[in-house]
């Protein structure tokens, strides 16, 4: 039965992120909906919470961060940002 409450947590919190994750920002609903699928289930508790953090950040500011053009002063959103990029790297 726990297996079950677990899944259901995690299915849960997987609809919100790919909710939270839909921008409306053409570039920032593929890079953001890309990393959820392919980096999102690798990451710790920790790097979840950063994850979430990040996407606090307001369209604008974020794409800046996520494209390169703007460094964030917040040394857990640098980090998660860059597993993004490397997550995302051909």
């Amino acid at each position: 039965m726990q297996t079950v409450t677990t899944n259901a947590a995690t299915d849960s919190e997987r609809n919100r992120l790919t909710w939270q994750c839909r921008r409306g920002m053409r570039e920032l609903d593929e890079i953001l909906r890309c990393f959820l699928d392919r980096g999102y289930g690798g990451l710790n508790e920790t790097g979840r919470a950063h994850f979430t953090k990040l996407l606090d950040y307001p369209d604008t500011v974020l794409l800046e961060i996520l494209m390169g053009r703007m460094a964030p002063a917040d040394t857990e959103v640098a980090h998660i940002v860059r597993k993004i990029r490397d997550t995302l790297a051909p």
